[in-house]
């Protein structure tokens, strides 16, 4: 399977214009199977009282559908959304046929202030398209790997992102250990630039199964990184070196 992750600086709070970019980024990266875009990419993490979450979370899944549909392909990324008297930090994995997957952010990053305006998931979610299988997760999740262990339900864990500068070096070496201890396929989406409160370099990055980079963005830009998973290899690799099936059992919830 192709795919592809797009590193981009997110306009705070402008939704229209973020998707009019990324409709107009699509035309240069054409070909892939999936395309994955940052945690929150409609607005920034947009997590303080008063901060634009996605007011219109309807057009942005209309929006979704039609990218996936014209590009026979399936795009994700998470936004910052208000169901009923609530608000999610919601992960949608959009297929061509028009089906949504949605995943809401279990871990709630309490230092900045997500707990505070954000209800938590429930449900660990798993999407299957075209013959692989998806664990969808959101930022700070990478940082709970109970929650991400691979119970032989996924080969491939997607995390997308607002994951500042300051903290890189947790992110670089996390998302390479979730993909080794789990014996799979990680795509790693982060934003570049800036919003009202951090920097941010990116890392965005396709790491396969023994924990070597396929792709890494570059820092600071905005750019495609594009690789093939190849699920031969991840099949022959888990049968050769059977690591899963000598790991703990947890209760998840």
């Amino acid at each position: 399977m192709k795919v592809s992750i797009l590193q981009f600086d997110i306009a705070w709070g402008e939704t229209g214009d973020n998707l009019s970019r990324l409709r107009e980024a699509f035309g240069k990266c054409p070909g892939s199977d999936l395309y994955v875009l940052p945690e929150m990419f409609t607005t920034g993490f947009a997590t303080q009282p008063g901060s634009k979450v996605d007011e219109t979370p309807e057009l942005t899944v209309a929006w979704m559908k039609e990218q996936a549909r014209e590009g026979d392909c399936a795009i994700a990324g998470s936004i910052a959304v208000k169901d009923g008297d609530s608000y999610f930090n919601r992960f949608l994995f959009v297929t061509p046929d028009g089906n949504v997957t949605t995943y809401d952010k279990r871990h709630l990053f309490t230092y900045g202030g997500e707990r505070t305006r954000f209800s938590p998931g429930s449900q660990r979610v798993v999407a299957e398209f075209r013959g692989m299988k998806f664990l969808l997760e959101v930022c700070y999740d990478l940082r709970f790997p109970v929650w991400s262990r691979n119970l032989g339900d996924y080969d491939a864990a997607i995390y997308v992102a607002n994951w500042p500068v300051v903290r890189q070096d947790a992110w670089d070496t996390l998302v390479k250990a979730r993909a080794i201890e789990n014996q799979c396929f990680l795509l790693a989406a982060n934003r570049c630039g800036h919003d009202p409160v951090c920097d941010y370099l990116g890392g965005s990055a396709i790491i396969n199964p023994y924990g070597q980079i396929l792709q890494r963005a570059a820092d600071y830009a905005e750019e495609w990184i594009t690789a093939e998973l190849d699920m031969g290899m991840l099949d022959s690799y888990r049968a050769k070196f059977p690591v899963l099936e000598d790991s703990d059992r947890f209760r998840l919830l």
